[in-house]
């Protein structure tokens, strides 16, 4: 019989990985920030601003003394993290800027293969002029250049050709990002943003297979195949399964099985002492907090519904009339359980976030202590997006939706 790992103890290790189980206390500047994004592994970057961008709420979740000015010192002025692509755009430590020569050298592969979808009309000129205009002009935004192209039709996201060329320079490490301007991305070339140390190391393909699959097993506390592969979306299946195959035979990961939300086993590896790190895991805070959805211990929602028995999809490309819940609407967390969700908006104009509706889950009952604890938390997001007050919509307080 393989070993288990209950239910509570999957997710006490699981929160507690993603720095969900502590309180969101601590200093959140610094190196203490860089650290809290390393032991996370990333930070989605996302451009709806309903409340506050992605990336700001999955820092400020975990630490409420955050500010998003610290995030753009380390990125910016530190160069201590760099933004490029795992499965979506992502701020992570420069210290893996090495292993993600693999990832340039694979996009790159990958985007001549489909040439035609990013120069439909064969044209990629545009490649060497923006490359030698920043190179004796400096920075560019894409509002810097091609202000006099027509877009493409059909072409990649139908870009105009300057703005195509700046995203297959980034995407394949020619460029890099040295900042933003508001959500616009500032290129640059990779020499001038990367620092040395961190831009020149080389590692073959053995060593980032290895990193890729320890450190998404580490970050994840277990996984199978699948989700170490996807974890930082940057190997082939074949190479996640081999280093399965190797690691196994040499003790360094096991097989257990883990239990779902519902009683239901899944087989995934761990580490061999999995079951001592679990019940070592502290017991995660009572306090409520707000997620954003795309927070690194939701990004994979077959996880989530499995671990938690919480069901989640952004509908934010649902017509309006078809949506169960709302445009952008935020699991909420409490101990070791996603309780519900939650439709609240920032609006800056009048300093008030407004909450139109929560929705808890089946079986989670909504008394005046839960009530309280979702107040508390909502008047510390306000505050956090320069609002005075929270205002609660009339019947803001639902019934499960199921």
């Amino acid at each position: 019989m393989l070993p288990l790992l209950t239910n509570p103890a999957a997710r006490r290790l699981f929160l507690h990985r993603h720095a969900l189980a502590e309180a969101p206390t601590g200093a959140a500047s610094g190196q203490a920030l860089a650290d809290l994004i390393h032991r996370i592994g990333f930070v989605q970057v996302d451009s709806i601003n309903t409340v506050a961008r992605a990336h700001h709420m999955i820092l400020f979740s975990r630490r409420h003394s955050y500010k998003p000015a610290a995030l753009k010192t380390l990125l910016e002025r530190d160069r201590a993290l760099f933004e490029h692509w795992t499965h979506d755009a992502s701020i992570l430590p420069v210290h893996l800027h090495g292993h993600w020569q693999h990832r340039f050298a694979r996009s790159a592969e990958t985007m001549r293969q489909n040439h035609h979808k990013w120069f439909p009309d064969g044209d990629a000129s545009q490649l060497d002029t923006i490359l030698r205009h920043i190179e004796d002009h400096g920075p560019v935004t894409t509002s810097d250049v091609g202000q006099n192209e027509t877009r493409s039709k059909g072409g990649w996201w139908e870009w105009r050709p300057s703005k195509t060329a700046l995203e297959w320079l980034w995407r394949t490490g020619q460029l890099a990002i040295s900042g933003r301007d508001g959500f616009q991305k500032i290129y640059d070339l990779t020499e001038r943003v990367i620092p040395a140390p961190h831009r020149t190391t080389a590692y073959d393909l053995a060593q980032m297979t290895d990193w890729a699959c320890t450190s998404a097993l580490d970050n994840l506390g277990f996984a199978d195949a699948t989700e170490l592969r996807a974890y930082w979306n940057a190997l082939k299946p074949d190479e996640a399964k081999a280093w399965v195959k190797t690691a196994l035979a040499s003790g360094e990961i096991i097989e257990i099985e883990v239990e779902g939300a519902k009683g239901q086993r899944r087989r995934s590896y761990a580490r061999p002492d999995v079951l001592t790190q679990a019940a070592n895991a502290p017991e995660p805070t009572t306090r409520l907090r707000i997620l954003s959805p795309f927070d690194p211990a939701l990004r994979d929602r077959n996880r989530t519904e499995f671990l938690f028995g919480f069901y989640y999809r952004i509908e934010v490309f649902v017509p309006e009339a078809k949506r169960q819940y709302g445009y952008y609407v935020f699991p909420v967390l409490e101990a070791d359980r996603l309780i519900g969700r939650i439709d609240m908006k920032s609006y800056r104009d009048d300093r008030t976030l407004r909450v139109k509706a929560f929705w808890p889950e089946a079986g989670v009952r909504f008394g005046l202590g839960r009530i309280a604890k979702l107040e508390a938390e909502l008047s510390r997001w306000a505050s956090f997006t320069d609002c005075d007050r929270v205002a609660l919509q009339d019947g803001w307080l639902r019934e499960p939706l199921r």
